[in-house]
């Protein structure tokens, strides 16, 4: 079965330096029908204008990923991390007891264009840490790119949940097959171009829920971007 989550039915708020939409639940924005998708807590999309950002501002007991799409962000945080992160890289916190952190766009002019993941952690009161790895040749070689899993399989990063994220660029044309365990769910965020997933067109900002299934097959309408979480 496969459910989607059309990009004009997310939460949405204009704050004139950020423009964000909620894929679930997410500050002001309340909705009873998308809290989560399993583990999968937030999917924000957020525009941030030129020298403009989030201010130092705690976390706790929560693994967040920020993809950045376009642009550059620059990262300060508690544990003495200064970074700046550019499309291609991917930047993995894990909140556990207590972090705090800020995020700007590095550039004072252009805006930046990220998708910020929540994934709610298997255990509370981890040790605070901070990661961050360059994918984009390997995403630019196609097909799916894993980032994060709770091993740090294959060069990704380290989650501390049962989920798989993968990522990738496919060109017009290109076809994507992933298989799923009997007992597992998957979310695709399309964050660029067109594909249809199992025969279901998507286009930029849509997502998709998925259970029930044993085989997900991406054909790409035009040129994307996309994530693919392998629940639990």
């Amino acid at each position: 079965m496969i459910t989607l989550r059309k990009s004009d039915e997310r939460g949405h708020a204009n704050h004139g330096w950020l423009d964000t939409r909620h894929t679930f639940s997410f500050a002001d924005y309340h909705d009873l029908h998308h809290t989560h998708f399993r583990s999968l807590r937030v999917i924000n999309e957020d525009h941030i204008a030129g020298g403009e950002g989030f201010g130092m501002h705690p976390h706790r007991d929560m693994e967040i990923i920020t993809y950045v799409l376009s642009g550059a962000l620059r990262h300060h945080d508690s544990l003495g991390h200064g970074d700046v992160i550019h499309s291609g890289d991917v930047q993995r916190m894990t909140a556990g007891r207590g972090i705090a952190h800020s995020e700007a766009n590095d550039s004072p002019t252009e805006s930046i264009h990220l998708l910020q993941i929540w994934i709610s952690p298997n255990q509370k009161n981890l040790t605070p840490s901070y990661e961050q790895k360059s994918f984009a040749e390997s995403l630019n070689r196609g097909g799916l790119c894993l980032i994060a899993a709770p091993d740090g399989l294959d060069g990704s990063m380290t989650i501390h949940q049962d989920v798989a994220v993968f990522a990738s660029r496919p060109k017009t044309g290109d076809r994507i097959v992933h298989s799923l365990a009997t007992d597992r769910h998957a979310w695709l965020q399309l964050a660029r171009g067109r594909i249809r997933l199992n025969g279901i067109e998507l286009v930029a900002g849509d997502g998709a829920a998925v259970s029930d299934e044993l085989r997900l097959e991406i054909e790409t309408l035009e040129a994307a971007e996309l994530l693919l979480f392998d629940l639990a």
